[in-house]
């Protein structure tokens, strides 16, 4: 039991092989009451855990595959059934897929697509296709996964600059008048600041991120401050892909982000 979940439990048919499988695997021995409450106990953090797995890796190839493979005139209402949709998938809408790659389309389209996880995700930063990033002259809405902005408030009036990546965001957060006349882009002017989660692609406030550098991911303009909403992600996202520092948005400093050019 638990292959969806960060530990598991095993069940065995006597105590000798528990204790036979814990010397050599280590691990605690419990009776079921004690591996329910375990369980129970942990659920919230599994699901996070199993969303998250979701989001990185089943959601994206079920897109692909669905984009490459499927009709795209499917009606959500007809289905109440997961199983239902999985079955006129594989038999009406789709060239014959394999049972993994129908898996990872029915999972895409029943909880992403469909929107049965929707209320999971913040909306993503807008961006319009005239908004051109004022550091590297290039159009933001080409890199939505990058994407970040300053808003800055003077005299009730509300303007604001994107960016396709925090480094120029940061950048222009630092010295606006490097880049041309931007005489209300003035630190205490800025009523938010907004970036990208890396991993969960959803809107989160710049200034209470985490940010990974010196990864072997890079953006649009090479190296980059990776944000992330979660110390963990960005802890996990580090080891994985090689950074070498988690910066808070203060600890940010202006000859650190130049040198990542």
């Amino acid at each position: 039991m638990g292959i969806n979940s960060s530990k598991s439990k095993l069940a065995f048919s006597s105590k000798r092989n528990a204790l036979i499988f814990q010397e050599r695997y280590n691990g605690k021995i419990v009776d079921f009451k004690q591996s329910l409450l375990l369980a129970t106990n942990s659920l919230d953090h599994d699901h996070k855990i199993l969303n998250k797995i979701y989001q990185k890796k089943v959601f994206l190839m079920g897109k692909k595959i669905f984009e490459k493979n499927c009709k795209k005139d499917i009606d959500f209402e007809d289905y109440l059934e997961i199983n239902e949709l999985k079955f006129d998938l594989k038999t009406k809408f789709c060239k014959k897929l394999t049972k993994q790659r129908l898996h990872y389309t029915t999972l895409y389209l029943w909880y992403l697509k469909n929107g049965a996880v929707s209320h999971q995700h913040n909306s993503s930063i807008v961006l319009t296709k005239k908004e051109k990033c004022p550091v590297c002259g290039m159009f933001t809405y080409k890199y939505p996964r990058w994407a970040a902005q300053i808003f800055y408030k003077s005299k009730q009036k509300e303007t604001h600059y994107s960016f396709d990546g925090v480094k120029d965001m940061m950048k222009f957060y630092f010295n606006p008048q490097a880049w041309g006349n931007y005489k209300d882009a003035k630190i205490i002017n800025i009523s938010k600041m907004l970036v990208t989660d890396y991993y969960e692609q959803t809107v989160i406030d710049a200034r209470k991120a985490f940010y990974v550098i010196r990864s072997d991911i890079y953006g649009p303009m090479g190296h980059e401050l990776i944000p992330f909403a979660n110390y963990s992600d960005a802890l996990n996202f580090k080891k994985d892909h090689f950074g070498t520092k988690i910066l808070k948005f203060d600890e940010i400093k202006e000859e650190e982000v130049y040198e990542l050019d």
